[in-house]
């Protein structure tokens, strides 16, 4: 097999499965082979398309599959709000529909805390971890990250969403040269005004303390410089067989502005 440096980027494609909510839109690059399939998990309110880049890099050894989570991106959403088991129980399903097997899982944010909790529901199915960040709050910064995710209607949106794009852009997504890919990126997180809140609310609810002290599985934190900066590192004591890989510098789009480096890294931990 080619090594990650001689082979070309992997095709990505795109398909629908099933779900106990109605459809799954997915993502897939690359070939079933000696290595374990890898799932990825988008943070809310975005989508799998966060992982493009990365998936023609992973995609070049190994058998890449990001999910819409549901309610995201294009896929069906719940009747009612979720939480964080309601997504895991939704992925491991996903994994049995796809015949995948044993899979290791890397969740950027909220999706970090789905792969923790499809660890431990089916730790058999899981086999490393990979999290970007770690939402390890207080009470007290739990209640003001809810606040700070209210709800807005479809006719407030138009005008928050001019408001908040030049600082998206250029300080909370600030990583990545491709303006166009960072604006889908940044439309993505507005669709379904509905239920889009949701996945915050699911993760403002997860104690990801606890769980992480109950998870034996290999976990890698990446610990890049964004708005869970600060917190992540709490979760170092609470891991029983893992570790924090701080990323200074490094912010939201850090995926797509150094996917070769997150590859090595990745592959630094999921194949040793």
């Amino acid at each position: 097999m080619p090594t990650s440096g001689q082979a070309s980027l992997a095709t990505i494609t795109r398909a629908y499965g099933k779900g106990r909510f109605g459809q799954i839109h997915y993502r897939v690059a690359g070939s079933h082979g000696s290595r374990s399939p890898l799932l990825l998990l988008h943070p809310s309110p975005i989508s799998g398309y966060v992982f493009e880049n990365l998936m023609g890099d992973m995609g070049r050894d190994r058998f890449a599959v990001a999910p819409d989570t549901p309610g995201f991106g294009m896929s069906d959403p719940p009747p009612s709000p979720p939480e964080i088991k309601d997504y895991a129980e939704v992925m491991l399903d996903f994994v049995a529909e796809q015949g995948l097997g044993m899979i290791d899982v890397m969740g950027y944010h909220t999706g970090a805390l789905t792969a923790v909790e499809m660890a431990r529901q089916n730790p058999d199915v899981v086999r490393k971890i990979v999290m970007i960040s770690a939402t390890v709050f207080t009470q007290d910064e739990t209640e003001a990250f809810r606040k700070q995710y209210v709800p807005k209607t479809a006719d407030e949106r138009p005008a928050a969403m001019a408001a908040r794009w030049p600082s998206f852009k250029n300080e909370f997504w600030a990583m990545g040269d491709n303006l166009n890919r960072k604006f889908n990126i940044f439309l993505d997180g507005q669709r379904n005004p509905d239920w889009s809140f949701w996945g915050h609310r699911a993760a403002f609810n997860y104690n990801i303390a606890r769980a992480l002290q109950e998870t034996n599985h290999p976990i890698l934190i990446l610990n890049p410089e964004d708005d869970l900066w600060t917190y992540t590192p709490r979760a170092a004591p609470l891991l029983k067989n893992g570790r924090v890989h701080d990323l200074p510098g490094w912010t939201h789009g850090f995926l797509d502005a150094e996917t070769a480096k997150v590859g090595t890294i990745l592959r630094g931990f999921l194949d040793h």
